[in-house]
């Protein structure tokens, strides 16, 4: 018999008996966290109690392990199984994150990673034998190993700390200062273990201190869907403060995203810190919109907030959601239709039809004609078309008062609301000028740490991590308790450079070690030399026929990378490339395109994408940035064009960090298009809800002048 023993976040969370060694007899013990005891034993039939922690199905991995060993045994590199899991092997060692030391260890052999799924199964292997799987996510990790193999997995590098039990202490209506109330969830550690975290025969012995610090999460998908992931919080000696925004769930109010966040958030750490159980320090966690509330928070100055955990964090109206460059959002439909009740109802995400139902206007109506029903905080959206007070009130970067939280700052590459981390790096380098951030910015997509391959484009073998929660952890006991676990000596920029596939560290974002470079337009080409002899390039937008952005709308992942090859061929696409590079160009940060424009219509809108093309011609989306063109001054003043005119636009992309490589070209698309990413400029004044549209003939300088251009932040080659 075998004992595999089921970690999340370095707690043992429950033990399974491989009866017969085959995977088809299993018994298993699970931890009731408000005992702190194991449960009976008992036949392991339902994954609900591990799927629930780390998105995985542990049953169906037991079921498999025969035939994983079988094809490890065997050597291979790459292998589908008889229930098409794809697997391959790692092939190398060298670059190896500090928290994979283990993997140095003379035992280890082989890991294979699995391939084409969200949230994937690392699997190790020594003399032929399975013995781990490791599984990572946003800022989590489980692991699952037989009994006495922890110290060869990243278990090593969690400390000894006890674990608390959790004690729900009930279910609290915190007041605003405007009189609604809050629902909130409070969970406080109550007993300890005495023995080691990952001996599980550990006792329960002696209270907790009666004062603690508390993470909050604030949310509008409901209290206590997923709470079982802040429990770790609490085993680790925090009160942990789970509460639904305004308008959502069991909370009181009017339900319009972002508006009241900062207000909402003061009062709610105000309230913590009076509670008896309070030591007064607070640390917040969460991701997307949990991550905008704790900017929202930190905008108010409270002096509770002590540290922050902001992963995929959205940001500013104009700038990320729901009006990025002042377009307006239609990928995030499936997001707004979710949200259109008190409950979140994920249902309303998911449909076959969503072409048809992005072409509805005027778009006030679409939920209605969609759905059935009316959305209110849509339509309160459409009463501001520029940039107002309404708007205003949800801008934390705007709203930022100076006061210097601690931010530990995660995304990545292809997330949605890639434009709130960049906004939230833009704050950290006004107001923090002295350290107290860290940054990782990975390979990964709104989900976060979950995908070696997103959308069929391979991320390389190191793209995901195992320590993202032991991050998190040193930040909150650094900076809530006080400890000296050196999180601060450690490099304050990690990111993930693709192309090179390899993790690496800076001292700052952006990095100063990258040199500004100006690539200019030059017929199809991209060039380092300025054309004299100012020229243009041509095309006709119509916005009921748009070049397409190549996203599922069901899936809310808005900036996937995506091949573009086909798309580019289209004639209202403009595309300017290099020439095949004879050495390594590694670009990392943000661009920013100056593109002179001239057009016929007042008003229309400008897409940019920069591509990695390969020896095949191979063209896939990196980074992209979105311009209403009328905002090209100010979001507050809508500035239309007149037709003799030639305008200044600037436009800034996502984050990228790539190295073309040699054999490589790197391509600059421009268009004014981007179906189901944004709704289509109608070219009048009307803009994006006109129910009449035109055909813009928009023209783009170049040379001269009026060269439109791009810069880029190239790496020094050492």
């Amino acid at each position: 018999m075998k004992q595999w023993n089921f970690y999340f976040s370095g707690i043992l969370y429950g033990i399974i008996r491989d009866q017969n060694e085959d995977g088809k007899e299993l018994n298993h013990q699970t931890l009731d966290v408000f005992t702190n005891t194991f449960n009976r034993e008992e036949p392991f039939h339902n994954d609900d109690f591990y799927e629930g922690l780390c998105r995985r199905k542990i049953r169906r991995f037991f079921e498999s392990l025969p035939e994983y060993e079988a094809h490890a045994r065997a050597g291979e590199e790459r292998f589908t199984t008889s229930k098409g899991q794809v697997f391959t092997r790692r092939l190398s060692r060298d670059g190896l994150q500090a928290n994979e030391a283990y993997m140095h260890d003379s035992c280890i052999h082989d890991s294979y990673i699995q391939r084409e799924v969200k949230f994937p199964l690392d699997l190790y292997v020594s003399d032929g034998q399975l013995y781990a799987v490791q599984m990572s996510g946003r800022d989590y990790t489980g692991v699952l190993v037989l009994a006495g193999m922890e110290e060869h997995t990243i278990l090593k590098e969690w400390s000894d700390k006890p674990v608390c039990a959790v004690r729900f202490a009930g279910t609290h209506m915190v007041p605003t200062a405007d009189g609604e109330l809050l629902a909130t969830d409070v969970y406080l550690p109550g007993t300890i273990v005495s023995e080691h975290v990952l001996d599980p025969a550990a006792v329960c012995s002696g209270p907790f201190p009666t004062q603690v610090p508390a993470v909050l999460v604030r949310t509008p998908y409901g209290k206590r869907d997923g709470a079982e992931q802040y429990y770790r919080f609490v085993q680790r000696g925090y009160a942990v403060v789970v509460q639904d925004v305004r308008g959502r769930e069991d909370s009181t109010g009017e339900w319009m995203p972002n508006y009241y966040e900062v207000e909402d958030g003061s009062d709610t750490l105000d309230w913590i810190a009076a509670q008896p159980w309070s030591d007064g320090n607070v640390g917040m966690t969460g991701g997307s919109y949990l991550g905008y509330v704790q900017w929202a928070a930190a905008a108010s100055g409270n002096p509770h907030l002590k540290a922050i955990l902001s992963s995929v964090c959205a940001g500013s109206p104009f700038i990320d959601l729901p009006r990025r460059g002042g377009c307006f959002t239609s990928g995030s439909m499936a997001w707004n239709f979710a949200m259109t009740e008190q409950r979140f109802r994920e249902d309303r995400m998911i449909r076959s039809d969503w072409e048809e139902v992005l072409k509805l206007r005027p778009i006030r109506d679409m939920a209605k004609k969609a759905l059935g029903i009316d959305v209110p905080f849509l339509n309160e959206w459409l009463r501001h078309p520029d940039y107002d007070d309404f708007w205003r009130k949800a801008n934390w970067r705007e709203r930022s008062c100076g006061h210097v939280v601690p931010a530990l700052v995660m995304s990545g590459w292809f997330d949605d609301n890639g434009m709130g981390t960049t906004e939230a790096l833009e704050l950290i380098d006004d107001f923090y000028p002295t350290g107290s951030y860290k940054v990782v910015l990975g390979p990964w997509k709104h989900s976060g740490n979950a995908n070696y391959d997103i959308h069929g484009i391979f991320m390389g073998e190191r793209a995901l991590r195992y320590d993202m929660d032991l991050l998190c952890f040193a930040w909150l006991d650094h900076f809530l308790k006080g400890e000296d676990n050196g999180i601060e000596t450690t490099a304050p920029v990690e990111y993930y450079t693709l192309g090179d596939n390899c993790w690496k560290t800076g001292k700052h974002w952006p990095l100063p070690e990258t040199v500004p470079t100006v690539w200019y337009l030059d017929r199809e080409a991209l060039t380092l030399c300025k054309p004299q002899r100012q020229e243009s390039d041509s095309y006709d937008y119509d916005p009921d026929s748009p070049a397409a952005h190549i996203i599922d709308v069901s899936e809310n992942e808005l900036e996937v990378p995506e091949d573009y090859t086909e798309e580019e061929k289209r004639d209202d696409i403009l595309c300017y490339t290099t020439p095949v590079l004879d050495h390594d160009l590694t670009v990392t940060g943000d661009i920013t395109a100056v593109l002179y424009l001239s057009s016929d219509c007042p008003d229309t809108d400008l897409f940019v994408r920069i591509t990695d093309v390969d020896e095949n011609g191979i063209s896939i989306k990196l980074a992209d940035g979105v311009m209403d063109v009328k905002y090209r001054n100010s979001f507050e003043k809508p500035e239309f064009m007149e037709p003799d005119g030639i305008y200044e636009v600037r436009i800034r992309t996502t984050k990228l960090s790539n190295t073309f490589k040699a054999g490589h070209r790197m391509r600059f698309t421009v268009t004014s298009g981007a179906k189901n990413f944004m709704f289509p400029n109608s070219n009048t004044e009307n803009g994006f809800d006109s129910e009449v549209n035109r055909i813009a003939h928009n023209t783009i300088c170049r040379g001269g002048i009026q060269a439109s251009h791009i810069l880029v932040p190239v790496e020094k080659r050492a």
